[in-house]
């Protein structure tokens, strides 16, 4: 274990989900660990940041803190001014292990990403790991989140024994097939794919006969990748490790002359 060396952990399925707890028990192996996590469940919160309210960090076990109604974004934030300061910055930020997949335009939306988004942007190498069930009826302990556990093992070792690939406001988001470890292919470097999404809107009524919406999971569907390079979601199905270099910037640059012209 590098004793010099610290990995902070947050996760968007809440302080008490199997995946933290796959990942706490695999990071400590390799650096000293701080957990900083949500208290409840924040899945599709996104890169969302709590300014309306105050906020505290309730001590769970030694270096383990739950962050009393925030976000993953709002753990980073925070555990960065109250665990670190500017000199002494964790070496890593690992955001997971998510129950369910974040792959093609779902990176927008996950919790798990926005984590890691959020360790990038306060200068900190991130990375941010899924672990994709084939649907969501089927148990994630069919295959555990061991092979998970160990990707990140490898991963961190990776960047704490040397240097973290990417530059400047770049994370990697990392997706595991719903494979047992033992039958784990290798990686795959991919883009991100073009997820097929459908409203999955279910309309109910509630005992006093008031109607409510819930919003389903869409089915894991989505648009074959053309040109050489693969995307996320078909990695997955192929059964290997998707490894996806993200950037924040978002700017439509083949568009800005479209759009001088247009205006």
């Amino acid at each position: 274990m590098r004793t010099d060396k610290t990995i902070l952990i947050t996760n968007d399925d809440g302080y008490e989900s199997e995946g933290l707890k796959a990942l706490v028990e695999a990071m400590r192996t390799v650096a000293r660990v701080i957990v900083a996590a949500p208290a409840t469940e924040k899945s599709a919160c996104a890169h969302s940041l709590t300014l309306t309210r105050p906020m505290r960090f309730v001590e769970v076990d030694d270096d383990f803190y739950k962050l009393d109604d925030g976000t993953p974004t709002d753990c980073v934030f925070l555990a960065l001014n109250a665990y670190f300061c500017e000199k002494e910055k964790p070496d890593l930020v690992i955001s997971g292990i998510n129950r369910g997949s974040n792959m093609g335009e779902d990176i927008t939306y996950s919790g798990t990403v926005a984590g890691a988004m959020e360790g990038v942007l306060l200068g900190v190498p991130s990375i941010a790991i899924s672990q994709v069930c084939k649907d969501k009826c089927q148990n994630i302990f069919d295959f555990g989140y061991d092979l998970a556990a160990e990707v990140a093992k490898e991963l961190a070792i990776k960047v704490l024994d040397g240097a973290f690939p990417l530059g400047e406001r770049k994370l990697i988001n990392v997706n595991v097939p719903p494979i047992k470890k033992s039958e784990f292919k290798g990686y795959k470097v991919t883009k991100a794919g073009y997820r097929v999404y459908a409203n999955s809107a279910h309309l109910h009524r509630n005992p006093r006969g008031e109607e409510y919406y819930w919003i389903g999971l869409p089915a894991l569907e989505w648009i074959p990748s053309s040109g050489a390079q693969i995307c996320d979601l078909s990695a997955i199905d192929d059964g290997y490790v998707s490894i996806t270099p993200v950037h924040l910037d978002l700017t439509s640059y083949e568009d800005i002359k479209t759009l001088e012209d247009w205006l």
